[in-house]
């Protein structure tokens, strides 16, 4: 069983490897506890990379006590704290008293409270763009971006996405400011030397060390995205958003999350790869409203040992078709069911979580050349990325009167609405995206990624149809609808 804790400067989400998201920091833990138009260039001012320097390992005790010192003044001041804050209202004991209900009626004065969070943020642009987690300023109403040299600055948000966990901010001030350069994640390695900057616990900017313990690790957060990097430099609750630097001075991940049993850093951090936060930062630059990820129009699931073995694959690894929608952007690339996917323009694909995170970071109007392994034969396509397509209007409509869906918001699936909703793209039908706290849907049961298969002998294909049928209020309701890939019956009177 998950049970969720919230506090104002604490997410803990308890599993048997609880996972949470800590004051800007997510942590998963055995106890339980957790941590268009018109619109200007975000990133100003030319930046010099770096020359990558040869790497080598010590070899002698005087290059052990080579210090660090030189890196941390090159890229701390471009570290930052950023504080959320949003007001939260509770819902008065005394709603449902008889006695108080004489003197308010039904609209009892709710409490609000301020809550605030703490996490951190890295400057990656000269005027003032900030990138950090978007669990940390989830739901703020205010924020504010404090710098190491102790000056803050009201800012805001310019594009957030939860399923990749990252937000771009703007500091209200012209700048300039001072900014580490993006790195190329890809070219990380495990063994490389890393520094981890951020404020843990609110204590102040605290810079920690250590290596690259791992690449493409998948299944960390409860989010859909799955490709971290993972480090075992101390990671702490409040290190969230905060930079993951290699020893030229560049940022190669967003730490967003630790593995351990009590709160603190056992040495198990997980960071978004820098190359995922160059497309998110560009994305805002364009001034989109939202992070649009590439449409393939298939699904995906593990390489097993035993399906490796089928297929005559060496090893398990790559994202083996399970489906694929007729006319989507896998179909017309050529891919088909069966087929394992091994590599995106020449780097491997370990799991199918890595495949997302390889197209995604390729950008939707680009091609992407894709290897596949067909009855043990390697294969080279080509797959035009775009964004999911809305192939029949959604049509919301909010459904009302005497019936079982009162109070409910459906609409007609696509497959860039089954993206939005986070269903399978394949999926069909008429879909509930929102259910309105207190109503006859909310009452019965009803929940938002419900399919409604058929009400009372008649098949759904639309929003307009099941308007129209719910209209005829008849004495006893049957409703089939469909949940998780399971049909399900009910009868209401």
């Amino acid at each position: 069983m998950t049970r969720l804790f919230r506090s104002p400067r604490l997410l803990v989400l308890s599993t048997i490897a609880g996972l949470a998201f800590a004051g800007g920091i997510v942590h998963l833990g055995v106890a339980g506890e957790a941590a268009g138009d018109g619109v200007e260039p975000l990133i100003t001012g030319a930046v010099t990379t770096p020359v990558a320097a040869t790497k080598a390992v010590p070899q002698s005790h005087t290059e052990m006590q080579l210090s660090f010192a030189p890196l941390v003044k090159q890229t701390a001041n471009a570290v930052v704290n950023v504080y959320a804050e949003k007001t939260v209202e509770s819902r008065s004991p005394f709603a449902d008293d008889p006695f108080f209900q004489q003197f308010f009626g039904q609209q009892m004065p709710n409490r609000s409270e301020k809550q605030s969070s703490l996490g951190s943020g890295v400057i990656v642009g000269g005027n003032g763009i900030v990138v950090t987690n978007n669990h940390v300023i989830e739901g703020a109403d205010d924020i504010k971006v404090a710098l190491a040299d102790g000056r803050e600055f009201e800012s805001k948000v310019i594009l957030k996405d939860e399923r990749v966990d990252l937000a771009v901010l703007k500091i209200q001030s012209d700048g300039p400011f001072e900014t580490i350069p993006l790195g190329d994640s890809d070219a990380v390695e495990v063994g490389d030397l890393v520094l981890a900057i951020g404020n843990p616990f609110g204590v102040g900017q605290t810079v920690t060390s250590g290596i690259v313990s791992a690449l493409a690790r998948n299944q960390v957060s409860n989010g859909d995205f799955g490709f971290f990097i993972q480090t075992d430099a101390a990671i702490n609750p409040g290190n969230s958003g905060g930079g993951l630097i290699n020893m030229n001075g560049e940022l190669i991940g967003i730490n967003t999350a630790i593995f351990s049993r009590g709160g603190g850093s056992n040495g198990v951090g997980f960071a978004i790869p820098a190359n995922l936060v160059k497309v998110f930062v560009a994305s805002a630059e364009g001034g989109n409203g939202s992070f649009i990820r590439p449409y393939i129009g298939a699904s995906f699931e593990p390489v097993t040992s035993e399906v490796a073995e089928a297929l005559g694959l060496d090893r398990a690894r790559g994202a083996l078709v399970s489906a694929v929608v007729e006319g989507g952007p896998a179909d017309k690339a050529g891919i088909r069911p069966g087929q394992v996917i091994t590599a995106v323009n020449g780097i491997p694909v370990e799991h199918p979580d890595a495949l997302g995170y390889r197209l995604t970071t390729v950008g939707i109007g680009h091609d992407a050349h894709i290897t596949v392994s067909d009855n043990g034969k390697q294969r080279d396509l080509t797959m035009v990325l775009a964004q999911a397509p809305e192939t029949s209007p959604r049509d919301e409509r909010l459904i009302e009167g005497r019936n079982p869906f009162s109070g409910a918001v459906v609409a007609n699936l696509s497959p860039r609405l089954a993206d939005e909703l986070r269903m399978p793209s394949a999926t069909q039908g008429v879909v509930i995206t929102q259910i309105n706290r207190g109503s006859p849907a909310a009452r019965v049961g009803f929940e938002p990624k419900d399919i409604i298969i058929a009400v009372n002998g008649t098949d759904i294909d639309s929003s307009a149809t099941l308007e129209t049928v719910v209209g005829a209020d008849p004495s006893l309701w049957r409703v089939e609808i469909e949940r998780n890939g399971q049909r399900i019956r009910q009868f209401f009177r």
